[in-house]
């Protein structure tokens, strides 16, 4: 994997903006060609996934990836041409198996469609230098699936991106299991790889003893959770991006989850078996990065759009999509309403220099997981840049649609203005005046204000502010910046908050900063905010690192944090994951991920960079990911368990 080096930090503020956007531009390309996965059906048996080995590869399928890549992909993979597609020398850090999925039903389908399975194959096997073999799990790693009627309706049990529909991020001290005074105590119980995976972001479900999570080329996995060992799999379409989610109604208990290419589902737990399968985007480029949300019958799904993605290549005429939310029947995946970000279709709004035409208003994509008011009967969501001008009122904005129509009740625009595509600085497609990017990453949180009686929205920006409104308007209560911000955060997953103090992380990556105020000094780090006025009680850094003590250090904290009564839990993108006291940040627990591992179901395991979502704490365990090689990050594959000692 190619690292963004330190040395463009001797650079000045504003051409360092240039270089890392460039950068920036290459490495989201590189992950959107990791995480697309190949069509299979469920495959529940242990050798359904390809991986690599380091054994010699014969020389006729080298010379065969070869002359296929010299005849096909050449012309297009070139350094001169790193903008627009991974150059050779990227694709040669990639796996073979995610080479050979963007070639199957992935980016590069397209072009791959003359090729037969044997070229395809091969050039995987060819740019990787590593043999493509079966993965094969041995049968010690898995374990007879039984679930009982009170299983459902145990107190452990974790569902969604937050946790609850109000996406707080907490768990009692009942729930949790873990205590100040325990939490020391925590070790390293089984460890689980995803095979071939260079990122782990999908969150796991608790269903009684069971955890259900997905994973980076689209299985999905129900495992026990005090053991890791599986009790069943699923195959979808494309990675698993965000949480899963369940529900248990009657004898029914479903989890719904929707993969990167849109496709939503409803899975029978007891079985692992498809109920049904719908596509909730509308656009060609349509896609998913949070977590679908499930409530009284209906699964809300977040619409994203990879348009940004089609920016890189010149000729794209950019952009005609938009950002938004579907609606599904939770029982039948019939379609109940979409609403869209921008109402107006796009229309010709201009010329690019190559003569191109530019379509606009384009853009503002609902990146993270919507949050449920059931009083209000409202769905709250946070939207992202416009990718090419005219610029709208509903971009770096705050929506909140009728829970049953989708009807816009009210929206709040955080920064004015905001045009940015992968486009820039450089392409023909870079709109001007060029925005910052500072989307909403994070899911609203919905709390209660005990001290005025009242509920709060609060959310987190990638600005670096901290927003707090009035959930029936939208109407500001207060603002506080702790941070930067820019294109990798500010607040970049998610807070948390246990209704007294919210919980920040602020990443504040230094390889992708807003520099348009040089008077604003980036913070990573945790920082808690009185929910009331919003003051900083407390803030806390992440220890400084460079090269020298970990090849990649990044001193971020960009993953969304959990709390517990006395704790908030939150990794890093130096891969440590720590337990920091809720009085005054102080560090009662840590570990480093970063090593390699003999996991549960006999892979290959190694930890990396966190990022992504929360841990997930129950009954006296810690479940975290480790992982995350999406913005040059430290790859990692592994699902890690913790639990604290008996007394």
């Amino acid at each position: 994997m190619l690292y963004i080096k330190k040395v463009f930090l001797s650079t000045s503020q504003t051409s360092l903006h240039t270089t890392l956007m460039s950068k920036f531009s290459i490495f989201v390309i590189l992950a959107f060609f990791l995480v697309t996965s190949c069509q299979k059906s469920i495959d529940n048996t242990s050798e359904n996934v390809t991986d690599a080995t380091d054994a010699p590869i014969s020389e006729e399928v080298l010379k065969l990836g070869e002359q296929t890549y010299t005849k096909v992909c050449a012309a297009c993979h070139t350094e001169a041409n790193a903008n627009l597609a991974p150059a050779k020398g990227l694709l040669a850090g990639m796996s073979p198996h995610a080479i050979l999925s963007a070639l199957n039903m992935g980016k590069m389908q397209v072009q791959a469609e003359p090729l037969s399975s044997k070229e395809r194959e091969a050039v995987a096997q060819y740019l990787t230098n590593k043999k493509l073999v079966k993965v094969v799990i041995p049968e010690s790693a898995y374990t007879t699936f039984s679930i009982s009627e009170a299983d459902t309706q145990s107190e452990f049990n974790y569902s969604g991106w937050g946790g609850d529909m109000e996406g707080s991020g907490f768990r009692s001290t009942a729930q949790a299991g873990i205590t100040p005074e325990n939490v020391s105590s925590l070790e390293l119980q089984w460890s689980f790889a995803f095979p071939n995976a260079t990122v782990v972001r999908s969150k796991p479900a608790i269903v009684g003893d069971w955890l259900i999570v997905g994973s980076q080329f689209g299985e999905v996995y129900a495992m026990n959770r005090h053991t890791g060992k599986i009790g069943w799999t699923f195959q979808a379409n494309a990675a698993i991006r965000g949480a899963i989610t369940y529900t248990a109604e009657d004898e029914n208990l479903t989890a719904y989850f929707a993969d990167y290419a849109t496709n939503t589902y409803s899975l029978d737990i007891k079985t692992g078996e498809l109920n049904w399968k719908k596509r909730a985007g509308q656009h060609p480029l349509s896609g998913v990065t949070g977590s679908v949300v499930v409530h009284d019958g209906i699964v809300y799904v977040p619409i994203t759009s990879f348009e940004i993605v089609s920016t890189q290549d010149p000729n794209y005429e950019c952009c005609n999509s938009s950002g938004g939310v579907t609606a599904l029947n939770a029982k039948t995946g019939v379609e109940i309403w979409k609403h869209k970000v921008i109402a107006e279709e796009a229309k010709i709004s201009g010329k690019k220099e190559n003569g191109g035409s530019i379509y606009g208003p384009s853009g503002a994509p609902v990146w993270a997981s919507p949050t449920v008011d059931a009083k209000r009967g409202l769905l709250f969501i946070g939207t992202g840049e416009n990718y090419t001008a005219p610029a709208t009122n509903t971009s770096d904005a705050i929506q909140a649609l009728d829970l049953k129509t989708g009807e816009l009740k009210w929206n709040w625009q955080a920064s004015k203005n905001d045009t940015w595509n992968m486009g820039c600085p450089d392409n023909p497609n870079c709109p001007t005046p060029t925005g910052p990017d500072v989307d909403f990453g994070m899911a609203p949180i919905l709390v209660y204000d005990k001290v005025n009686e009242r509920d709060m929205l609060v959310v987190g920006q990638k600005s670096g502010v901290v927003h707090a409104l009035l959930p029936e308007s939208g109407e500001v209560i207060w603002q506080t910046r702790i941070g930067k911000g820019g294109a990798l955060g500010g607040i970049h997953w998610g807070m948390a908050t246990d209704g007294e103090l919210v919980y920040a992380a602020n990443s504040d990556n230094v390889f992708a900063l807003d520099p348009s105020d040089e008077t604003i000094s980036p913070t990573p780090g945790i920082y808690a905010l009185n929910l009331q006025t919003g003051k900083k009680v407390w803030s806390v850094s992440p220890p400084p690192c460079d090269d020298s003590t970990r090849e990649n250090c990044q001193q971020s904290n960009s993953a969304a944090p959990t709390v517990i009564p006395g704790i908030v839990f939150e990794g890093d993108l130096n891969g440590f994951v720590r337990a920091y006291s809720t009085k005054d940040g102080s560090v009662l627990w840590e570990f480093d991920t970063v090593k390699e591992y003999e996991t549960i179901n006999g892979q290959k395991g190694n930890g990396g960079s966190i990022d992504g979502p929360s841990p997930v704490v129950a009954d006296g365990m810690l479940y975290v990911n480790s992982g995350y090689s999406m913005f040059g990050e430290m790859p990692g594959n592994v699902l890690l368990a913790f639990k604290v000692k008996n007394e």
